[in-house]
């Protein structure tokens, strides 16, 4: 881990509480030191029962949680917070181990850093998913309707058919987003770069968050009608729900789906 590398701005926390949980106390020690320069109040966990209980004591704003914990995983981990409530999570990861990031992405992640990392990056990843679940005034707000759905910008809640999504804070923003521009076309690139702000990153991010909205927006998942891909090109948010024109769907190339 990188650990030559300038502090963020003081105070950007804000006083934020992160919770971060990792069993090596060096990389617990750094990150928390990070974080805490830049103004949050961090809570630290060594395990995962450990971080159940800190986290029921004093709910965070967001966690920092390793994938490979001993005994109780992050996986579970994660899964049991979200059972107590709504928490935004990130993920640290092991570098290659793409079939764990994805993973952690289907139990709910909102996003995740491979190790080795800087922790000053993620200072920044921290910031941007904060950034998103606390939208300033500058934010559009109302109320998107169409094919049966229905996105509260304002309240960060959405149904479809009256029935309310469970969405995490990704999915809530990529709806939103698509909702917005509705028969428009865009690229994994392009969702990256206007939902999590970034201009860099694995897009496989955005291909597993696409894959679980549908799980949760659309009748048949496997025939999508709301949100299509478009091969070759992204993804298009069809507010007719019309199924698009073509053969039944297939693997989709170079990592779409």
């Amino acid at each position: 881990m990188e650990q030559q590398q300038p502090y963020p701005q003081a105070g950007a926390g804000q006083g934020a509480r992160v919770l971060v949980v990792d069993d090596d106390p060096t990389v617990a020690e750094v990150v928390s030191g990070y974080l805490d320069r830049a103004g949050y109040v961090v809570d630290r966990a060594g395990d995962g029962p450990d971080a159940l209980a800190r986290a029921a004591a004093h709910w965070p704003d967001l966690v920092v949680l390793d994938l490979m914990l001993p005994g109780m995983d992050g996986l579970e981990v994660c899964r049991r917070m979200r059972g107590q409530g709504p928490v935004p999570v990130i993920m640290l990861t092991a570098r290659g181990d793409e079939d764990d990031r994805i993973l952690g992405l289907e139990v709910g992640a909102d996003d995740y850093v491979t190790k080795p990392f800087s922790p000053r990056e993620l200072v920044l990843r921290v910031e941007s998913v904060l950034r998103r679940t606390r939208p300033g005034p500058a934010q559009p707000q109302g109320t998107l309707r169409a094919a049966g759905l229905s996105v509260d910008r304002a309240a960060r809640r959405a149904t479809k058919n009256d029935a309310e999504l469970a969405l995490t804070i990704r999915e809530f923003d990529l709806l939103a987003f698509l909702l917005r521009h509705p028969g428009r076309v865009f690229s994994r690139e392009d969702l990256m770069r206007e939902v999590w702000g970034w201009d860099f990153g694995d897009l496989s991010t955005v291909t597993v968050h696409v894959r679980r909205l549908r799980g949760k927006v659309e009748d048949d998942p496997a025939r999508p009608q709301l949100i299509q891909t478009v091969w070759g090109v992204g993804y298009r948010f069809d507010a007719t729900g019309t199924a698009a024109p073509g053969p039944a769907p297939a693997p989709a190339p170079a990592g779409e789906a």
